[in-house]
């Protein structure tokens, strides 16, 4: 009889264990999920700010015509994906193509309508793919391939066939960053040694085992095809094909202009094998934790260089995911320094939420235009100029990265220069060390996440109290109760 009871009461206390181990496991879950959730919440609405959709009524006006391509040159073109590129990536490139004199670059999509680049610009393409495919322009002589947003779905398959067909027809290919992707997708870069930014190179080895991927190089050359590193690597990549099409001289005289650092035509080709790091960890933060940002507002003039413009939307929130970003021109377009058209949202109308009004690009406060100054006048807005303190022979994004700094905080800055392949070693950074807006949220959401795993057991318990009944002590065995007293 004994033994009997004692096994049953080990199975009670077994099947209790259970129970309690399911709980813990579900407020697990849950917490995980919700945490997830919440996280991925944020990092689609930081993506969707920094791809942004284009300004309000530039889908129905009519745009002027592109510049005609003229012969003799050798021509480039740079494809762009109407659903969103990397703004660096197109940018960078058609800047070091545009600076030569013996080259003419052009911007080309499926459609000639208005194309996202990250940080929330906006361009509008030159030429279609049908009219190189056509005959109607000649045949492109280069290439070059940015990070598009979804670059093995079936809206770029027609991208992909274009660029295929270009360079069965001779064109050298320029795979920006992870442009390779893209380029992989296509088949084309099968059997060949090729990079891309460092991120990806794991999961492009998993999905594209013929490609033969290379780490720690700035570029990789496998034929007529050459595939860069991150985002700023697009400016030495092409740098190299301007070289070797165009001449040494040609690209030292480019290269020195635009002050990449540490670049020379005859220099190494490695870079640091970048890796995960937890000083990484702002970038996943600024990301994942976007509310209660700041809206940086960026003013765009006519005559922007390309690199200034890509520096501005890339580090204040394409990459850096700092601050959401808007971009104001005097009009609905800005015309770059060597022609490309951006569409702009006008300085007529209200701040846009806009916290900070920086203008990339501008030295002096007597080029940045009327409409522009007038727009911040009235916003109450100061206008800023991070490059009016700039240095001889910097880089575009450095005056960026310093200015992001010193608004947000180092380690963003830092993370941001890594995330862009950047070399950082050169720069003097001041500013608080840690983004500690995105940090908190985070922290508040580990709580709220505790919480919501928590909430069933919690619940679960509170309906048992209700069920139990109030236990009311009766009189001892042996005794009646009888009126008031007992007898």
């Amino acid at each position: 009889m004994s033994s009997e009871v004692g096994s049953g009461s080990e199975a009670r206390k077994g099947h209790r264990l259970l129970r309690r181990i399911g709980w813990v496991l579900l407020a697990t879950a849950l917490s995980a999920t919700s945490f997830a959730g919440l996280a991925f919440a944020g990092v689609s609405a930081s993506m969707a700010d920094s791809f942004a959709a284009a300004p309000r009524g530039s889908g129905a006006r009519a745009w002027p015509a592109a510049r005609p391509v003229p012969p003799g040159r050798i021509t480039v073109a740079v494809a762009v994906g109407n659903a969103g590129s990397v703004a660096t990536d197109v940018l960078a490139p058609y800047q070091v193509f545009a600076e030569s004199r013996e080259m003419f670059v052009y911007t080309v999509a499926a459609e000639r309508r208005v194309s996202p680049l990250s940080g929330g610009a906006h361009l509008l393409p030159d030429h279609t793919l049908a009219e190189v495919a056509d005959g109607t322009l000649p045949e492109p002589d280069v290439v070059v391939v940015p990070a598009v947003t979804d670059p093995t779905g079936a809206g770029e398959e027609g991208l992909r066939r274009w660029i295929v067909e270009r360079h069965r027809k001779g064109a050298r290919i320029l795979g920006v960053c992870a442009g390779s992707e893209l380029l992989a997708a296509s088949g084309l870069l099968d059997g060949r040694d090729a990079t891309s930014f460092w991120s990806n190179i794991g999961s492009l080895e998993r999905r594209y085992p013929k490609v033969n991927w290379k780490r720690g190089q700035r570029y990789v050359e496998d034929g007529r095809v050459t595939t860069t590193a991150g985002v700023t690597s697009g400016t030495v990549g092409a740098l190299r094909v301007v070289e070797e099409l165009a001449g040494e001289t040609e690209a030292t005289r480019i290269g020195t202009g635009l002050s990449y650092p540490g670049w020379t035509p005859d220099g190494p080709t490695a870079i640091p094998a970048n890796h995960l790091a937890l000083g990484d960890l702002p970038y996943a933060l600024n990301a994942a934790f976007p509310w209660l940002r700041p809206t940086t507002a960026i003013g765009l003039v006519d005559g922007v260089e390309e690199v200034d413009a890509a520096a501005a939307v890339e580090g204040y929130g394409g990459v850096s995911f700092a601050t959401r970003t808007v971009v104001v021109g005097a009009g609905d377009t800005v015309t770059t320094r060597h022609g490309l058209v951006l569409v702009t949202r006008p300085a007529t109308g209200d701040a846009h939420g806009a916290d900070r009004f920086v203008v990339p690009g501008v030295r002096e406060a007597s080029g940045l235009g009327t409409a522009l100054s007038g727009w911040a006048r009235r916003n109450g807005l100061t206008t800023e100029l991070p490059d009016e303190g700039r240095r001889s022979g910097e880089f575009g994004f450095d005056p960026v990265l310093r200015d992001l700094a010193e608004h947000s905080d180092r380690r963003t800055a830092l993370a941001t220069a890594k995330f862009s392949e950047y070399p950082s070693a050169h720069l003097e950074l001041t500013g608080a060390p840690w983004p500690w807006r995105s940090t908190l949220l985070a922290g508040a959401t580990v709580v709220l996440s505790v919480g919501v795993g928590l909430a069933p057991t919690a619940t679960r318990r509170a309906m048992r109290r209700r069920r139990l009944p109030q236990m009311v002590p009766g009189p001892p065995r042996g005794v009646r109760a009888h009126g008031n007293g007992l007898s």
